[in-house]
């Protein structure tokens, strides 16, 4: 029995995917429990000191807009979604019609998406006041 599913094609994705479980969980935790370990928490004055010559530090909000997010994560996403037009212009000709009414679709989609952020205010740059 054991001989048969080890012949199956998807047995290695799937002794790579169970690995992955387990490994990727037990990484984030060493990796926190070291974090802990190694921090220092006391370092708050130090960085409020003065250092040899110059202005006193003041403290300030360490806040980000979220416009940053929201652009990095458009830029992402659609990045991605163009990286997945490489593999079918490569294959254009094996692919043909059918290849090519899917990139189509694929392709309405990723405008439709646009078009919504676009129409959403989420690629204009809003100045913080």
């Amino acid at each position: 029995m054991t001989h048969v599913i080890t012949e199956h094609p998807y047995f290695g994705v799937f002794v790579l995917f169970a690995l992955t479980a387990v490994a990727f969980p037990a990484t984030l935790m060493l990796a926190r429990i070291v974090s802990r370990k190694l921090a220092k928490l006391d370092t708050e004055k130090l960085k409020l000191t003065i250092y040899e010559c110059g202005p006193e530090v003041t403290k300030q909000p360490n806040t980000i807009s979220a416009q940053f997010y929201l652009i990095a994560l458009l830029f992402i996403l659609f990045d991605v979604e163009i990286i997945f037009m490489f593999p079918w212009a490569i294959d254009f000709k094996l692919l043909g019609w059918f290849g090519f009414a899917e990139m189509i679709l694929f392709i309405v989609l990723l405008a439709i998406g646009f078009v919504y952020a676009w129409k959403k205010g989420a690629l204009e740059w809003h100045s913080i006041k």
